[in-house]
Formats: C-alpha cells, sequence, structure tokens
C-alpha cells in the first residue's frame, strides 16, 4: 500500500479484543511494508555496523604501509557511505509510510464505526475521548508501527557488530558482547512505572479534552447563565493536573535517557582502557583497537532505538486499547445473534414496525406518537427503533448521571440483551446497516447541522419524492430561512445559498430544530422516528408544525416521541409507555378520559391533583374542606 493508493478500499475487520491484539493485527496488514522497511533499514545499519571495521582495516594498512589495501579500503568506504545514504533515506520514507497507512487504517476504521453507530457512540463512550481517540491516539498508534521496523533493523546491526568483534578482536568483543545486552535492558525495569505514569498523564489529558469540548458546546448557555468563569476554572484546574503528570512522566523518561546515556558511556571507557591495556601488551593491533572503539562508539546510535520502541508501545499501548474499545462496540443490543443461512431479504414496503421488548406496534402507513413518562426511556426507544440502540445499564448510572457520566475503568458501557426491532417482520438487526438506515431513520432530540450552506445541509439520500421547499414549509421554517439570507454576504439572494455555522451556533435551539426536522422529512423514509422534534418551540409553531407533518407524512409510517398535547391530538394512534412496555392505546382524547397516568403525564399533573380528580363529588368536597381547614 502506497500513500497514493490511500484510502483503504475495505480497512478490514480488525481484532479490537485488546489493545496489543489490535496493534498485533495492524501490524499484519502492513507485512509487505514492514519488510520493506526491515530490508532498507538492515542496509543502513549495516553500512553503520561495517564502517568500524573499515576505518580499523585503513589504519592497519597505514601502519603496514601497503597502498594497495589502503586503496581497497577506500572503495569499501565509498560503498559503505552509499549504503548508509541510501539505507537511511528508503528507510525514513518507508517507514513514514507505514506510519501514515497505520494511521489512515485506524482513522477510516473510526469513521466507520462512528457512521455505524450514529448518536449512540456518545452513549458509550465520551465525545472527549472519540476526539482524542480520532486524533492523538493515531498518531501514537501510527508511531509504534512506523518504529518496529527500524528497532528491529538496529537489533541487526548490534548483532553484526558483536558477532563481528567476536572474530576480529576476540577480546575485546567478549566484553562488547556481554556489555551491550546490560546497557540494552537497564532501563527495563524502569518501563512499567513509566508506563503508569504515561497512563495517568493521558487518563488526565482526555478528561481535560472532554471539559473543554463540553464546555466549547454549552458556550451559549454558560454565557446566558454567566458561567464562563466557573467552567474557565474547572478548565484551568484540570490543565494544571496534566501539566504536573505531564512533568512526571518526563522526570521518569529523562531517566531512562540518562541510563541510555551513561551505560553506554561507561562501556566505551571500559573498552577503551582493557584495549588500550591489550595494546600495550602488542596482544592485538592498533587498528584492532581503534575498530573496537569506534564499533562501540557506534552502537550509542541504534541503542537509542531501544529507548524509542519502549516509549512508542508505552504510549501506543493504552492508545490501542482505546481505539479497540471503540471498535468492539456493535449497533445491536443483542450479545448472541443466531446465524444466518444466507442474506436476509429486504422487507416489503408497508410493513408494520414492531418493538417485542416493549409491545410498541407502529402500523404501517400511520401516524403514530408514543408518551413515555421517563425522557430518557423515550431517547432510548427511538434508538432501538432505528435498529442501533444500546441502553445502559442502571449499574452505569453514577454521579450525577450526566449523559457522559463516570465511566468504569475500561471506560465501556455494557448492552442489555434484547429481541430486535421488526419491520414487516424483518429484524433490523439482520439487515445491512445501509439498508435499516434507508429504511427507518431516526432524529434524536439533540440534532446536529453540519456547517456549510443550507443547500448542502439537505443533500443528504432521499427517496426525491419530497423537496425541500415542502419540507422547510412543513416545519415552519420561513423565518430561519430570513435570518440565514439576512446574514448571509452581499450577493447572496437565495437562502439555500445562505451559510451555517459550526452546529448551528448563529441559530436559536428552535431554528436549528426545524431545520433539522426539515431534513429529516426531506429524506422521505419509509419509517420516519422523532424523538421530541418541537420541544423548543412555541405552542402557536408546535401546532403548524404537527400538521405540517401530518399532511407531509400522510400515508408514510411515522413514529413521534412527545408528551406535547398539540403534537399527541393529530396523531391517528397514540401509545403509552409505563416502565418499558405497553401500558394503554387510543387516540389522545381518548387516552385523556380513561387512563390517569397517561392524563398526569400529558398535563403534568401533580400526585394532589391525581388523587383529587378521582374522588367523587362527597369525597371532593371533605377533601376541599380538609384543605381549607389545614390552609
Amino acid at each position: 500500500m502506497q500513500i497514493s493508493d490511500l484510502p483503504y478500499p475495505d480497512p478490514g475487520v480488525p481484532d479490537a479484543r485488546s489493545g496489543p491484539r489490535f496493534l498485533l493485527w495492524l501490524g499484519r496488514g502492513q507485512l509487505g511494508g514492514q519488510l520493506k522497511s526491515l530490508c532498507w533499514g538492515m542496509l543502513h545499519f549495516g553500512g553503520v555496523a561495517g564502517l568500524p571495521y573499515a576505518v580499523g582495516l585503513g589504519i592497519d594498512a597505514v601502519v603496514d604501509r601497503e597502498a594497495n589495501r589502503l586503496l581497497l579500503v577506500g572503495g569499501l568506504l565509498v560503498l559503505i557511505g552509499v549504503a548508509i545514504s541510501v539505507g537511511d533515506a528508503m528507510l525514513h520514507r518507508t517507514a513514514v509510510t507505514n506510519w501514515i497507512t497505520a494511521a489512515a487504517r485506524v482513522q477510516q476504521l473510526l469513521a466507520r464505526k462512528t457512521a455505524e453507530l450514529g448518536s449512540a457512540l456518545t452513549r458509550r463512550v465520551a465525545a472527549g475521548e472519540v476526539v482524542a481517540v480520532s486524533t492523538g491516539d493515531v498518531e501514537k498508534i501510527g508511531w509504534f508501527v512506523e518504529a518496529v521496523s527500524r528497532f528491529l533493523a538496529a537489533v541487526f546491526s548490534i548483532v553484526l557488530v558483536c558477532v563481528g568483534l567476536m572474530f576480529y578482536a576476540p577480546e575485546l568483543g567478549v566484553v562488547v558482547s556481554i556489555g551491550v545486552p546490560v546497557v540494552a535492558l537497564a532501563s527495563l525495569p524502569l518501563l512499567p512505572r513509566a508506563t503508569r505514569r504515561a497512563d495517568i498523564q493521558r487518563e488526565k489529558a482526555g478528561k481535560a479534552t472532554e471539559l473543554a469540548s463540553d464546555t466549547v458546546a454549552g458556550l451559549r448557555v454558560l454565557r446566558g447563565i454567566g458561567g464562563e468563569e466557573l467552567f474557565l476554572g474547572r478548565y484551568r484546574e484540570a490543565s494544571q493536573e496534566v501539566r504536573k503528570a505531564a512533568v512526571r512522566s518526563a522526570r521518569m523518561w529523562a531517566l531512562i535517557s540518562a541510563i541510555q546515556v551513561v551505560l553506554p558511556g561507561l562501556l566505551l571507557i571500559t573498552v577503551v582502557w582493557y584495549g588500550a591495556s591489550l595494546a600495550l601488551d602488542g596482544r592485538i593491533a592498533v587498528g584492532e583497537l581503534v575498530a573496537a572503539f569506534s564499533a562501540v562508539a557506534t552502537l550509542l546510535y541504534p541503542l537509542r532505538h531501544f529507548e524509542e520502541i519502549a516509549m512508542a508501545y508505552s504510549f501506543s499501548r493504552p492508545s490501542a486499547q482505546r481505539a479497540a474499545r471503540v471498535l468492539s462496540l456493535t449497533r445491536t443490543d443483542a450479545a448472541e445473534r443466531p446465524a444466518q443461512s444466507g442474506p436476509v431479504e429486504e422487507p416489503a414496503a408497508g410493513g408494520d414496525l414492531y418493538d417485542p421488548r416493549t409491545g410498541l406496534l407502529a402500523p404501517a402507513g400511520r401516524f403514530t406518537a408514543v408518551v413515555c413518562g421517563d425522557p430518557d426511556l423515550a431517547g432510548r426507544l427511538a434508538e432501538r427503533l432505528g435498529g442501533h440502540a444500546m441502553e445502559e445499564q442502571d449499574a452505569d448510572r453514577e454521579g450525577d448521571g450526566d449523559r457522559n457520566g463516570e465511566r468504569d475503568r475500561d471506560g465501556e458501557r455494557e448492552a442489555k440483551d434484547g429481541p430486535s426491532v421488526l419491520l414487516g417482520g424483518v429484524a433490523l438487526d439482520d439487515l445491512e446497516l445501509d439498508t435499516a438506515r434507508r429504511l427507518v431513520l431516526v432524529q434524536d432530540k439533540d440534532p446536529v447541522l453540519l456547517s456549510g450552506t443550507l443547500r448542502e445541509l439537505f443533500g443528504v439520500p432521499a427517496s426525491g419524492a419530497v423537496d425541500s421547499g415542502a419540507a422547510l414549509a412543513a416545519a415552519q421554517c420561513a423565518d430561519v430561512l430570513d435570518a440565514l439570507l439576512q446574514s448571509a454576504p452581499d450577493g447572496v439572494d437565495d437562502p439555500m445559498d445562505a451559510r451555517i455555522t459550526e452546529r448551528g451556533r448563529s441559530l436559536s435551539g428552535g431554528q436549528r430544530q426545524r431545520l433539522a426536522l426539515a431534513r429529516s422529512l426531506v429524506t422521505d423514509p419509509e419509517v420516519l422516528v422523532l424523538d421530541e422534534p418541537t420541544s423548543a418551540v412555541d405552542s402557536h409553531t408546535e401546532a403548524r408544525i404537527a400538521d405540517g407533518i401530518a399532511s407531509l407524512r400522510a400515508g408514510r409510517t411515522t413514529v413521534v416521541l412527545a408528551s406535547s398535547p398539540l403534537l399527541l391530538d393529530r396523531a391517528e394512534r397514540v401509545v403509552l409507555i409505563d416502565d418499558g412496555t405497553v401500558a394503554a392505546v387510543g387516540t389522545h382524547r381518548e387516552l385523556l378520559h380513561r387512563e390517569p397516568l397517561y392524563r398526569a403525564v400529558v398535563t403534568r399533573e401533580t400526585d394532589e391533583e391525581q388523587r383529587l380528580a378521582g374522588l367523587g363529588m362527597t369525597e371532593l368536597e371533605e377533601a376541599l374542606t380538609e384543605i381549607e381547614e389545614s390552609a
């Protein structure tokens, strides 16, 4: 794989059982690139290893006054120089290629997983952690993949030097062969502590990144309540914790680097002292002493790669672990799915949508409203109806129950097993992801608007039956179009060419919500699931939007999770969900009269109001008398 061939046609199926397994899978996927890099590295380091012997032979030729041999040594030095230069250039080229291709593969895998999971991803992994994995962690993983071939080439040169000295100067070769492994492995006992400190630093950095991401996302709200200084102080404290952890980690790596300098220096002094005594005794020639000295001095270069590979692995292992954790997530909440004997056929058009877990049935071609007393349950139900739900276990909800919450040590949220949602009798989990997404579209309560023009916003896969104008009209976006046109630069006359800022932050919450609703209506899926699509608009606009949805989606299956009477009154069928199962079915007016729980959720009745509503006239008068006396 060359850089020009990126992106990968298919990045493959990763081994995401653990961080080391993921790194091994990446390495196996790039064996060709690693072998190229190793070969060029062996040429480069082989030239470096052969340089001391050529120098020693040259000195011996000068001492012996043999001009012809000196010329041969000169030619050998030229060849070694060419090998070092060419090998170094090509080693750098192939190693960088390995780094970029590994990083690109990981990014493609993460992008594919993000597209597969959608908004459910942040229910399992903090948004800041996702950002850290797709940026800094990708670089660290690529660093390790790139460093492996250079490390193996360095090991080859070290072995070559030691073996060469054993034949060229056996007495000095023994000393070098014993001393080099000691130097190379001396910092090994310090690596676990250095790795732990590096892990702490990355953990704190991830929390700081998450805090910064959340602060930026809620900056508009923070300014409204005057909370900028509070969150700035929190981020300042978090960044200081990162700085302290980084300093502690740097101290340990500085100690390891010092060992990698001091011990080779001591080995060099030992070789010079011992070699000088052997030369004085006439047991070795001057050229052999110079060759041994040069060989040990040359070893300082490949020995540095031991420190690099240790740092690369210690930094990439937790990064690979985080990447593997994200890549191991699945869009379904079933732990075990029965194997399919063949491809699953797409359900026939006009099939009912049915959730076996709750008993919810959305008949084909009808406008069904769902009322849940728990807003979190409504969000999870919407995800389930889309075929990619991930329901969090109560045991994972700690602290204040914040959406990102406290993660366990792995940072992973487990999913409960459960049957898949059925569309026309076919399980959505068994369908291809693209097919499931085309058939069922879910708009959550916090939709995201990407930056770009309004025309680009509506450039989504669609049936073509609904144009953008009709969708914008149904979502009551006339004032949004006017606002975009007013803020557009001169020369822009069509609101469809007006630009939307990042995440639509220049618009109000209601305007963003209506634009997202219009985008969903344009797609015209077979089944459209809307989670609180009008929670940020006023009642008059909400009534018109309800009429627009009912009119535009006539004859198409539409499920709206809401508790607004205006939306519920337009629905053809209303389903009440209580304690995770269907409690009642009917129209809005029917359920208001016969279901106290439904009435309490929709009208926001208090417990006292519910008790009074269930009393007879005589009991009601007595209760009112008691209330007056107590007052």
